[in-house]
């Protein structure tokens, strides 16, 4: 079977996007991908939905499923807004449908999408997260981690853990990846695993770092970078409003309203067509491989994107 393929990213967290039926081996599809391709994080699969423009599904680069992807929305949102010659829709996912939204392109040419994140929840039971007797995590040091590092548990609807810390722990991620690692193994708190976070102050804005589940340390994420804005807001280290969140793979605009005891949180960021692929794809045996690749230079104008941000960027990679 020959699959038409388009490498994408948001922020550099870059994956593969079909548009298909859905089948059980696309699975099995993305960890090929991978495999073959260093660089990507995963699939995305674009699917019909029977109540909204489409439907988003995202497989990590071990397989896994996730229900929620920001950076892989806004790549998705282009893609169907432009197949359907639209500027806004509502595109279905795991836990909620979401809206999209065409925003104005960069000067240097960057295609920008704005996508709703939601639900956001601090139940310690949605993401879920053992520890005592705890319902919530919010702005306070896990002992057994750090008495200094202020965590928070939250679901948006992927689970999260955000640190916030000094900008000398970003330049060294050990002590990051030592805990993530553990939190994504066989451990007492997080029976799904979880997405691990460390956030500091940058500018006016936040530096993320994130060690994905299912990907590990990845340039961006993008419901990380969104959470992360919303525990930035929460502590009094930035305004609420727009958020300038800086991250290894770039800069994104996350808007975090507060509406009574609710919150409404948007991410806005590049979705980069980097090129189109055939791939020769056997579903019965799981192997395939990339037949042919055509460039779209879209690339090129990212990179001088990123030039813009590095002086802030810098500070932490």
């Amino acid at each position: 079977m020959e699959l038409e393929l388009l490498k994408v990213h948001g922020s550099m967290n870059t994956f593969y996007l079909l548009e298909a039926e859905e089948h059980e081996s696309h699975s099995r599809l993305a960890v090929e991908l991978c495999r073959q391709d260093g660089s990507a994080d995963g699939l995305l699969l674009v699917a019909p939905s029977q109540r909204a423009a489409a439907k988003m599904r995202v497989f990590n680069r071990d397989g896994s499923e996730a229900s929620m992807c920001g950076n892989g929305l806004r790549c998705v949102a282009r893609y169907v807004c432009e197949r359907d010659g639209i500027e806004e829709a509502v595109i279905e996912t795991m836990k909620a449908d979401l809206h999209v939204k065409k925003e104005p392109v960069l000067e240097d040419g960057i295609e920008m999408y704005a996508v709703e994140i939601s639900p956001v929840s601090f139940r310690l039971e949605d993401l879920p997260m053992a520890y005592g007797n705890h319902s919530e995590w919010i702005l306070k040091p896990l002992p057994f981690i750090s008495a200094e590092i202020p965590f928070t548990a939250v679901a948006v609807p992927n689970p999260h853990l955000i640190g916030i810390v000094p900008a000398v722990m970003q330049k060294d991620s050990s002590h990051q990846k030592e805990w993530a690692e553990l939190f994504n193994g066989p451990n007492e708190y997080f029976a799904d695993g979880v997405n691990v976070s460390y956030a500091s102050k940058a500018g006016e804005g936040i530096f993320v770092r994130t060690f994905e589940r299912g990907v590990g340390f990845t340039n961006a994420c993008g419901t990380a970078m969104t959470a992360s804005a919303l525990v930035s807001c929460l502590a009094g280290i930035v305004p609420y409003g727009e958020v300038a969140v800086y991250n290894p793979g770039g800069m994104v605009k996350c808007s975090v309203l507060q509406k009574g005891g609710s919150f409404e949180l948007r991410l806005t960021g590049n979705a980069t067509y980097v090129s189109r692929h055939r791939f020769l794809w056997e579903e019965g045996t799981g192997e395939g491989r990339l037949a042919a690749s055509d460039e779209l230079g879209e690339q090129a104008l990212y990179e001088k994107f990123i030039e813009q941000v590095s002086a802030i960027t810098h500070q932490f990679v």
